[in-house]
């Protein structure tokens, strides 16, 4: 029996939020707001202690931070942990690397870098780090991305980040409206593009361009099954059921919440298993496709 056969799910949506250095990647004010928003009482996790986590669930988890330097000034945890970590722990975790998009030629550089230390994908963030991802200014990544073969996972939608707080910490939500990366999934059709969350309030906008276009996906992250719009729910249970994938967003939401809510959903065991682990093991190229 293979290792990937001991695993029951694949979590695709999993931030470590501390480096070994005890450095956050967020500021205090983000974090704060994020703690009110989501309610969670979980602990920022090392790389280390996030593998524990997962092995003891019988998962493995893609793992990552945001660069969002530029917008925020604040530097992100430490991505060479990360992949550092991930090394440590094949058996449970995949590292994604982060560029910060406003950094121009050196986001190129530096994703470069990235690829060389071994990251398996990206991830991005419109809103946080405060680009548009239509633009064209931004292609050189997407193009150097979608020629390495990996996948990169976008926040669309509301955020937790910034929420409540006055002008939402001067974060813009319209940077993450689905409809953006449309442009980008026209443009690069070979960029496998992962729109992260139910994408409110643009769902049916997520809905369609996931139908449309080949190359992109949804995962499920941030949002307890139970509060999915019906529109999502049928997409889930029918005509999308290849393209959707597990994803908690932990630590703001468990995977074990997530997983029990799920189940209320009373979906049939063939969309259950395509959710959970068969569509992230055939993005990911985990059976060596």
């Amino acid at each position: 029996m293979s290792a990937l056969e001991n695993i029951r799910a694949i979590d695709t949506h999993v931030h470590i939020q501390v480096d070994d250095s005890g450095h956050y990647g967020a500021s205090d004010e983000q974090r704060e707001a994020m703690s009110r928003y989501f309610g969670s009482g979980e602990p920022a996790r090392s790389v280390d202690e996030t593998a524990a986590y997962y092995r003891e669930r019988a998962m493995m988890a893609v793992v990552f931070t945001v660069d969002a330097t530029t917008n925020s000034g604040h530097a992100p945890n430490s991505i060479d942990d990360i992949v550092a970590g991930a090394a440590r722990n094949p058996d449970t975790l995949i590292a994604y690397g982060s560029v910060d998009p406003l950094q121009g030629a050196a986001a190129l550089d530096e994703l470069r870098r990235q690829m060389a230390l071994g990251v398996r994908g990206f991830k991005f963030h419109p809103t946080v780090q405060g680009f548009d991802p239509s633009d064209p200014t931004h292609d050189p990544i997407f193009a150097a991305i979608e020629e390495a073969g990996l996948p990169i996972v976008v926040h669309t939608g509301q955020t937790g980040v910034g929420a409540g707080m006055p002008g939402g910490l001067g974060l813009r939500l319209g940077l993450s409206n689905p409809m953006l990366l449309d442009e980008v999934a026209a443009r690069h059709p070979q960029l496998q593009i992962v729109m992260a969350h139910p994408s409110v309030p643009w769902q049916d906008e997520a809905i369609s361009i996931a139908t449309h276009k080949a190359n992109v996906w949804i995962d499920l992250s941030g949002w307890s099954p139970k509060y999915f719009s019906p529109a999502l729910v049928r997409a889930t249970r029918t005509y999308l059921k290849h393209k959707m994938l597990f994803g908690s967003d932990f630590p703001a939401l468990t995977p074990d919440r997530w997983l029990r809510d799920f189940a209320g959903l009373e979906l049939p065991d063939e969309v259950v298993q395509l959710v959970l682990k068969d569509n992230a093991v055939r993005l990911l190229g985990l059976d060596g496709s």
